[in-house]
């Protein structure tokens, strides 16, 4: 029987190892009996759409490091899109073409690696592709920072933002304890409507280093008034206080601190940002002390010389299991990992069907947030701690790192 060959894509926000899922799939299908070629879709489902591809595992072929550097390197290699398609029923027109495309370069899977709009994605094409009997197997490889996919434990790229987040906050508090004055600074953390990622600023603390003194998460609702006074508070214990805030807080009513009424992306998301200086500007008025807020943006999703280690092997062992469950006739599913243990930490990596991931989010569970809402608890520190370990084996030359070559992005 001839093999079948696969294409690949990646969408949404960058992380530092979604390009490790990329090298895992590539690795498994050029071990496989079942595929040949490998192809990378530029830009997304929209390289499908604009016949804008390369081939991956020809790449591989020619350059032995190739594979290796991609695992290390930042952001997205194929590049990425947050293009909503429509459903099938509504307009077909994208699905007839895609297909298409599927049967002219003998397809035999199509991986998309991303976060809840990807796998919107995913169950859209796999509707379709159930509704005309094709055999192309469909699976997602999950991907964000925020750590919101369902089914799954924790997603590929949260560790490694995590490990960033939690060394810029103990980075951040030895330069602000040099000073003998009243300070506060607040740092804005990625995070729309799950605080996973600001929770993980409390992995700074140590023996000696308390910060962040606060951490408000999206979860519970945003009281100025009690923030004043949680701030106030700690203002008498001590001369400086961090606080860690999602970009994503919102009040009892629902509304973000900070956010534009009529600016949203293609998949209806608000257009967040200055959750931090909204809160600088109350402390400053209200407080009158000394004030800074710092908002981190893409530096924590795009730091791979701080990248964990445990979340690079993760993400390279979920896109070679995506291979082996497309082999398996698994489609229309997501693989995922399960958690066995935290001490010693052990998982496993299964697959959930996709209509139970697509357009639903998981929140920090109440539970691990404590009763003032303004910190962890040892719950959380417990399910964190394990996905940060480990450093990743990053090339350097000339004292700066060595990263795969995207220069086929510019001209996409």
């Amino acid at each position: 029987m001839s093999k079948k060959n696969i294409i690949v894509a990646q969408s949404g926000g960058p992380t530092v190892a979604i390009n490790a899922s990329l090298a895992g799939v590539i690795r498994q299908a050029m071990e496989s009996d079942t595929y040949e070629t490998v192809y990378g879709s530029i830009n997304g489902i929209l390289g499908i759409l604009h016949n804008n591809m390369i081939d991956l595992s020809a790449m591989a072929r020619e350059d032995d490091r190739f594979l290796h550097r991609l695992e290390t390197t930042p952001a997205m290699f194929l590049g990425s899109c947050r293009y909503k398609l429509p459903h099938y029923l509504d307009d077909s027109s994208s699905y007839v073409y895609i297909f298409k495309q599927f049967k002219e370069l003998n397809i035999g899977a199509f991986f998309y690696i991303g976060g809840n709009d990807s796998m919107d994605t995913v169950w859209k094409l796999s509707e379709y592709g159930k509704s005309i009997g094709s055999d192309v197997r469909i699976i997602g490889i999950p991907k964000t920072i925020d750590n919101d996919l369902c089914e799954t434990d924790h997603t590929p790229g949260f560790g490694s933002a995590a490990k960033y987040i939690a060394s810029s906050i103990l980075e951040i508090a030895h330069d602000t304890f040099i000073y003998a004055v009243k300070s506060v600074t607040i740092v804005e953390i990625m995070g729309r409507d799950a605080g996973w990622l600001t929770a993980a600023s409390a992995l700074a603390r140590n023996e000696y280093n308390t910060a962040p003194h606060l951490i408000y998460l999206p979860e519970v609702p945003f009281h100025t008034e009690d923030f004043l006074l949680d701030v106030k508070r700690l203002l008498f214990e001590r001369n400086n206080v961090i606080v860690a805030v999602s970009e994503g807080i919102r009040d009892i009513d629902g509304n973000y601190i900070s956010a534009s009424e009529t600016t949203v992306d293609t998949f209806g998301h608000s257009q967040l940002s200055g959750a931090g200086k909204t809160l600088e500007h109350l402390v400053k008025e209200k407080l009158g002390v000394k004030v800074r807020s710092i908002e981190v943006n893409v530096l924590q999703r795009c730091a791979a010389h701080l990248a964990s280690q445990t979340d690079l092997f993760e993400s390279v062992a979920l896109g070679r299991k995506a291979v082996t469950l497309s082999e398996e006739g698994i489609t229309a599913s997501m693989v995922i990992m399960d958690r066995i243990s935290n001490d010693p930490y052990t998982i496993e990596y299964k697959h959930a069907e996709i209509k139970n991931i697509a357009n639903e989010a998981k929140a920090v569970p109440t539970e691990w947030i404590n009763d003032a809402g303004n910190d962890v608890t040892k719950e959380m520190i417990d399910y964190l701690l394990p996905l940060i370990q480990g450093e990743s084996d990053v090339e350097y030359k000339n004292g700066l790192p060595v990263y795969a070559n995207v220069s086929h992005l510019s001209h996409s």
